[in-house]
């Protein structure tokens, strides 16, 4: 059975009564086809009130840009009917199935776009796309807000707290994530122990209960801290690995900075017997684990320790912080994790380096938590490698310009949302059913 041209785009747009395709027209020279919709129905059923057989009081003329038919840039053209209600009085435009009131692109454009913008800058989506990033942005906003607003938090259990900065001039956000699902909860603006409250207000608006949290992985701020205690007085405070080993990186650093700069004749003299590259080598070596050292580095780091200097005392100081983990993960006991900690706390102490004294104090001010962080195993290396992915897609974007477009990108990439359009262009079936292989 053979179809008209009309009857055939009606099908392949998805249209149905009253709605048809009346017309269709191409221009090659623009790389640009033209669909002309009409609405075949004289009486319609009132948007507003719903009351049916209701006289048209007018058809306005409205356009949206599809998805690409072959090479061509697809437009939708339609006279959409309004009608005039004798129940309530009112003049209301009928809405069309093929896109949502006030927008110029069809639905089926705008999952595409989403799907995109996942993947790729916006700015960089937009080009391909041949529309404007800011007409992406807002449609990121809306059906991030739309699908936020269905997402269901009533598992949270575990949670993951730190900071990312958000620009230049220490513009920051604050990001809560979901340990267990490994998904972006919720971000907002600032560092502060009010982030916590708005935090706990949207985890109630999505079905979640603050109380029913038992664990928090964060660094040691005292911000958090005082939002956590006061948000979420029940839960079992967790310092994670990652964060004191940065710390303590951080102390040798400073260290090792500090003599080189200060006494360079007695690091020459200390390690007088080693060439140029190796010690150009000697930083990197000092920070990386011994299973990851070349000759060159072994070279640098055996110089090093037959040295007194403060230097080496403090990648001793660090390497023995990271034993004190091990220990204590192996034993899966308390007092070994307890008096592991408190013995290098000691050492750290009589050192006579000030950035392990200080790294030393702070530990005993959150003795606890670092020995809870020990036992429960609970790490912040999921929420900094998704703080990475954030950095790498500001960086990319390149366009957010506002904080509220940050955070809808940042909810829309690394969120989970279950409630997204689907990408139209998803497989209809599994790839490879139905195909028959056979053998030469």
């Amino acid at each position: 059975m053979s179809l008209s041209t009309e009857a055939l785009f009606t099908a392949a747009l998805g249209l149905q009564a009253p709605w048809r395709v009346e017309r269709a027209e191409l221009n090659t020279a623009k790389r640009r086809i033209d669909f002309d919709v009409i609405c075949t129905e004289r009486r319609m059923t009132c948007p507003h009130c719903g009351m049916v057989d209701q006289g048209i009081h007018e058809r306005v003329r409205r356009s949206w840009r599809h998805l690409d038919f072959f090479q061509f840039e697809a437009w939708l053209h339609a006279d959409i009917p309004r009608v005039s209600c004798s129940a309530c009085g009112k003049t209301s435009q009928v809405p069309v199935p093929w896109a949502r009131e006030g927008s110029g692109f069809t639905l089926l454009f705008e999952a595409l776009a989403l799907s995109l913008c996942k993947e790729l800058p916006v700015a960089h989506a937009a080009r391909h796309l041949r529309a404007d990033a800011k007409a992406l942005w807002r449609r990121i906003a809306h059906y991030v807000k739309v699908a936020r607003t269905q997402d269901d938090m009533s598992g949270v259990r575990h949670i993951g707290i730190d900071e990312t900065s958000l620009r230049k001039r220490h513009e920051y956000v604050t990001a809560v994530h979901d340990l267990q699902q490994k998904r972006l909860l919720f971000v907002t603006e600032g560092r502060d122990h009010q982030t916590l409250d708005a935090f706990a207000k949207d985890l109630a608006e999505h079905g979640g209960n603050a109380q029913a949290i038992s664990h928090v992985s964060m660094d040691m701020s005292a911000a958090y801290l005082k939002g956590v205690q006061q948000q979420l007085p029940q839960v079992a405070i967790c310092y994670d690995r990652f964060h004191v080993a940065a710390l303590a990186g951080k102390a040798m650093d400073e260290v090792r900075a500090a003599e080189f700069k200060a006494r360079p004749n007695a690091v020459a003299l200390a390690l007088g017997e080693l060439d140029r590259a190796s010690r150009r080598s000697l930083s990197w070596a000092m920070r990386t684990h011994h299973a990851a050292w070349n000759q060159r580095h072994m070279q640098a780091m055996y110089s090093l320790q037959r040295t007194n200097l403060q230097s080496a005392r403090a990648w001793r100081l660090k390497v023995a912080l990271a034993q004190v983990y091990e220990a204590a993960a192996h034993s899966h006991s308390e007092e070994v994790a307890r008096e592991g900690l408190q013995r290098w706390i000691g050492w750290a102490m009589r050192a006579r380096l000030e950035p392990f004294k200080r790294l030393a104090r702070t530990l005993k001010t959150h003795l606890e938590g670092v020995i809870a962080g020990m036992q429960q195993g609970r790490s912040n290396a999921f929420v900094e490698a998704m703080n990475g992915l954030l950095q790498n897609a500001k960086r990319a974007a390149r366009g957010f310009r506002t904080s509220k477009n940050f955070i809808a990108i940042a909810y829309l990439r690394l969120s989970k949302l279950k409630h997204l359009p689907a990408n139209p262009f998803e497989y209809a079936a599994p790839r490879f059913a139905g195909l028959i292989t056979h053998r030469c």
